[in-house]
């Protein structure tokens, strides 16, 4: 068992949370993203935290901050590459019910997926 499908048996059993943007982030992880403009669109997205009042607070996917990354990240062939991760996602936890069920929500609504991996990548900046 590899590192991701131990992960993907912890979000299974629930150890991690909500699994829609624990797999979100997964699926992510597959994007072509060029540091520099990953490491620009978060700094844009930070100030928007920051004007936002507590920038300690949790974020939700509907956040200015998210939606502001997810927009400035988003191209038509990434969301295709993202699209096609997602589905990968699926097929690998075809035998883990509570992950496949959440895969397969990520699956009908993209859009929400592409913000919940922005959120997941603004949290991880957040946490450095």
């Amino acid at each position: 068992m590899d590192a991701l499908d131990e992960l993907l048996a912890r979000v299974d059993a629930g150890e991690l949370g909500d699994p829609l943007p624990v797999l979100a982030y997964v699926a992510g992880q597959a994007l072509e993203l060029d540091d520099e403009e990953l490491n620009g669109a978060r700094r844009r997205a930070l100030l928007l935290v920051a004007a936002g009042g507590d920038p300690h607070r949790e974020l939700e996917v509907d956040d200015r901050a998210v939606k502001a990354l997810a927009a400035d990240l988003y191209t038509d062939e990434r969301r295709e590459q993202f699209g096609r991760s997602i589905d990968a996602l699926v097929l690998r936890v075809r035998e883990l019910p509570t992950a496949r069920e959440a895969a397969l929500f990520l699956a009908a609504d993209v859009d929400l997926a592409w913000r919940l991996c922005s959120l997941g990548l603004l949290a991880e900046e957040l946490a450095e």
